[in-house]
C-alpha cells in the first residue's frame, strides 16, 4: 500500500513539473538526461546544436525530474503516462519490465537502426541489449567498468610492486595490512573496503563484477532460467566471506568519514572511472594510485570481465515522431558527439575498439587514468535480459548478508538458497 501511494504521489508531481515543458508545441519532443551537472551541460549542447539546424522538429529538454531516484520516477512516469519522448539514463536491467510492459519503441523497427548499431556495437553487446521477444528497446550508449583502484605506495609498502591479481594475492595483501596494528592491537589500515549495504544495487560493487570476472561474463538468469547456482558464485562467496571473517575489511560504515581511500585507511576499492576525477582533485601531495582489473580466482585464465554499469537511450511510446526522435539520438551518438561525451563527464561511450580508435587518441593521451577503463571495455558486461533482475538481485543481496558478512550460513547453502528463491519469481 505505501508503494502504491508512493507512485500516486510520484505521478501527480511529475505531471506537474512536466506539464509546461511538454506543451509548448504539438510537435516539438521531449528528452531527459540525467541529472548529473556534466552530462545536463553536453544534452545542452547537443539540443542547441538540433534545433539550431532543425528548427521545423524542435527538441525540448529537461533533467529527468528529482525523486528518490530516478528510476523511480521514470516508473511514476510510464505509471501516470508522463513519460518523455526520449531518455538517456535508462538502466539497463529495467529495460525488459518495460518492454514487455508494452511502454517502449522497438529501436529496431526504425530506418537504419540495426545498421548503425551494428557499426557502433560489437555482437556480443547487440546480443545483450536485444529483448526476450527479439527486438531491441535500447541505444547502448555510456559505460562505467568497475574495476580495482589501488594505492600503490601503501601497496608497495607492503612488498606488492603490482596490484594483487588473484584471490590468494588479495588475501595475502589483507594479512600483511591486518600485521600493522597499534599497539592496543586495533586495525587502522584495510586492504580494502565494500559497503555492508543489503541494497539490491550494491552488489554491483563487489558480488556480481567479481562473478563476472570469474565466470567470464557470465549469466545470472538465461533463457528465462536461474544459472547462479554453480562454482564461480559460491567462490566469489567463499573470497568475500573470507575477507570479513580475517578482518581484512571493515564492517564499520567506512564511508561516514573523509574518504578512506585518499586518507590512506583503505589500499583499494571496487570503484568506476568517475574516482579519477574525485581523486584528481581531492588527492594529498604525493598520493599515487592506478586501476587494475577485478580479483579472479587463483586458476583463471584470460582476460577478467566486469560490470560496466550501463546506462542506455529509449524512446517511449507516448513519442510523437519516433523517426524524429531516432534522427536526434543518431546525433546524440556519433563518434563525434561520443568524444564530446568522453570529454566533458569522463563517461566511456559504449563503441566497439574504443581504446585504439584515433578518433579518441588525443583524449586518451591527455587523460591516461582512462585508458585501462577503454581497455577494459572489451571486456564487460551488463544486466541479463529479465524484468524481475531487480529482485533477483535482492534474494541474491539478502544472501550476501547472511553469508558473506555474518557467517549464518555456508557460501554453498547460501547460493544454493538464492537460487532456489529466485526460481520462484523468473517467468
Amino acid at each position: 500500500m505505501n508503494r502504491i501511494l508512493l507512485l500516486l504521489i510520484l505521478c501527480w508531481l511529475l505531471f506537474l513539473s512536466c506539464g509546461e515543458s511538454t506543451g509548448n508545441s504539438d510537435s516539438a519532443l521531449t528528452y531527459w538526461s540525467s541529472n548529473n551537472t556534466y552530462e545536463i551541460k553536453f544534452s545542452r549542447a547537443i539540443v542547441k546544436k538540433w534545433n539550431q539546424q532543425h528548427p521545423d522538429a524542435i527538441m525540448q529538454f529537461q533533467p529527468v525530474p528529482e525523486g528518490q531516484s530516478s528510476e523511480e520516477v521514470i516508473l511514476a512516469a510510464v505509471v501516470g503516462k508522463t513519460t518523455p519522448d526520449i531518455y538517456s539514463n535508462m538502466w539497463q536491467g529495467d529495460v525488459e519490465a518495460y518492454a514487455e510492459a508494452g511502454v517502449l519503441v522497438p529501436l529496431d523497427t526504425l530506418t537504419g537502426f540495426l545498421e548503425f548499431l551494428q557499426q557502433r556495437c560489437d555482437s556480443q553487446t547487440i546480443a545483450e541489449v536485444t529483448s526476450r521477444d527479439g527486438h531491441i528497446y535500447q541505444i547502448p550508449w555510456k559505460i562505467n567498468p568497475i574495476m580495482l583502484i589501488n594505492n600503490t605506495k601503501m601497496m608497495k609498502g607492503i612488498g606488492f610492486e603490482t596490484p594483487p591479481r588473484t584471490y590468494s594475492e588479495f588475501l595475502e595483501a589483507g594479512e600483511r595490512f591486518k600485521r600493522d596494528l597499534d599497539g592496543d592491537g586495533y586495525v587502522d589500515q584495510w586492504v580494502g573496503y565494500s559497503e555492508v549495504m543489503v541494497r539490491w544495487w550494491q552488489r554491483f560493487f563487489d558480488f556480481y563484477p567479481l562473478y563476472l570476472a570469474a565466470s567470464h561474463g557470465g549469466h545470472l538468469v538465461q533463457n528465462n532460467r536461474i544459472v547462479f547456482d554453480n562454482s564461480f558464485a559460491v567462490n566469489v562467496f567463499k573470497f568475500l566471506r573470507t575477507i570479513y571473517e580475517k578482518n581484512y575489511f571493515s564492517k564499520e560504515r567506512l564511508s561516514a568519514r573523509q574518504d578512506v581511500f585518499l586518507s590512506g585507511v583503505i589500499a583499494t576499492r571496487f570503484t568506476g572511472p568517475w574516482e579519477i576525477m574525485h581523486a584528481e582533485h581531492f588527492k594529498p601531495k604525493g598520493f599515487e594510485y592506478d586501476f587494475s582489473p577485478m580479483p579472479v580466482p587463483d586458476d583463471f585464465k584470460g582476460q577478467p570481465y566486469t560490470y560496466c554499469d550501463p546506462k542506455n537511450i529509449v524512446i517511449f511510446n507516448t513519442c510523437k515522431n519516433p523517426e524524429n526522435a531516432w534522427k536526434f539520438l543518431k546525433l546524440v551518438v556519433s563518434k563525434e558527439n561520443d568524444l564530446r561525451l568522453l570529454e566533458m563527464t569522463n563517461q566511456l561511450p559504449r563503441r566497439w575498439n574504443l581504446a585504439e580508435d584515433p578518433v579518441f587518441e588525443d583524449y586518451f593521451r591527455q587523460n591516461p587514468k582512462m585508458l585501462p577503463f577503454a581497455r577494459q571495455a572489451k571486456f564487460v558486461k551488463g544486466t541479463d535480459n529479465s524484468p524481475v533482475l531487480k529482485e533477483v538481485f535482492d534474494i541474491i543481496s539478502q544472501e550476501y548478508e547472511a553469508c558473506v558478512v555474518y557467517g549464518k550460513k555456508s557460501p554453498e547453502e547460501a547460493i544454493f538458497d538464492a537460487a532456489k528463491a529466485a526460481r520462484l519469481i523468473v517467468y
